[in-house]
């Protein structure tokens, strides 16, 4: 997955239930919101378990201003 699709879950309008751990370099999320994104995004279930290891990197180069 890409930074493009991490970085809409965090900042997206609807990421009351979406948080990042810092330690793991993941995304987390209750298991209803994760089924919801993927089946509507048509995003990989594996995408849960990957570590974005310069997603803060990436974020600071290419976040909208």
């Amino acid at each position: 997955m890409d930074w493009t699709t991490i970085y809409d879950m965090l900042s997206g309008k609807d990421n009351n239930n979406v948080g990042w751990d810092e330690h793991r370099k993941m995304v987390v999320a209750e298991d209803v919101m994760w089924n919801s994104y993927i089946s509507s995004h048509k995003v990989d279930g594996q995408f849960r378990y990957r570590s974005f290891l310069y997603y803060d990197q990436l974020t600071s180069i290419y976040a909208k201003d």
